[in-house]
């Protein structure tokens, strides 16, 4: 820019003989002032727009730092969502793998002993586990009375155990198998206050509306399936309960 001004003021001085006849000192004078004041102006307003357009460059920059750093947040939190499904799934598979091992004999099934509960010692690391594995072996055996008195059994004695939720969930389902729906609704219902979060709150709220259904609450059942459905909608419990809500319309 000041060469530019340079070569003007040049110029004009190489132009001011010529017009000597058309202009005074004054006026040749006050044109450059003006001009100059002019260019003074304009270059006031490049620089302007200049500092204007790289303050915007700036914060485009920062705004695609912030993107991409929020983009690296959110692989990190799906990665990790990823890795907790995953380890949630292979507890469960060993678990029912586990369980199977301890399923009691045909014989021990149909005799309903309670001999087929094995012996809790508090001192040993894995009671708990065979406590639980023995009452759920009493259920996957059908004998429901004597699977429903085990798991109550486990649960006073290890009531901080690991298996609390699921050894609660089973004995809902073994009350509901001997018709024994009030207790059977009080055991799910305290379940899921305690556990709203467990992988089973779908079964739960299925459960809850079939103790409903038979103790003739029909419209809380209704209200029931259709919170499943709406909070669940890709569950399997959430299939079973659309069909019945559309058998009760």
């Amino acid at each position: 820019m000041l060469k530019q001004r340079a070569l003007l003021l040049l110029a004009l001085c190489f132009a001011a003989p010529a017009q000597a006849g058309l202009f005074s000192d004054d006026d040749a004078r006050k044109q450059i002032q003006q001009l100059e004041a002019r260019m003074l102006k304009l270059e006031a307003s490049a620089e302007q727009q200049t500092k204007s357009l790289l303050d915007l460059l700036g914060q485009i920059e920062a705004l695609n730092g912030e993107i991409r750093k929020l983009r690296g947040q959110n692989e990190e939190l799906a990665h990790g969502l990823q890795d907790a499904e995953k380890r949630e799934k292979d507890f469960y598979v060993d678990l029912d793998t586990r369980l199977r091992r301890f399923e009691p004999t045909d014989n021990a099934a149909q005799t309903g002993s309670d001999a087929a509960v094995a012996p809790v010692d508090r001192d040993d690391p894995a009671a708990e586990d065979r406590a639980f594995e023995a009452a759920y072996g009493l259920f996957k055996g059908g004998s429901h009375e004597n699977a429903a008195k085990a798991f109550q059994e486990f649960l006073k004695k290890y009531p901080e155990s690991v298996h609390v939720p699921n050894a609660n969930y089973w004995l809902g389902n073994a009350q509901f198998a001997l018709k024994d729906y009030k207790n059977a609704l009080a055991t799910y219902q305290g379940l899921l206050k305690a556990f709203p979060s467990m992988p089973k709150v779908a079964d739960i709220l299925f459960n809850i509306a079939g103790c409903l259904q038979e103790l003739k609450q029909g419209a809380a059942a209704q209200k029931t399936l259709k919170q499943l459905v709406a909070k669940y909608p890709d569950s399997e419990a959430a299939g079973k309960a659309k069909k019945l809500i559309t058998t009760a319309k």
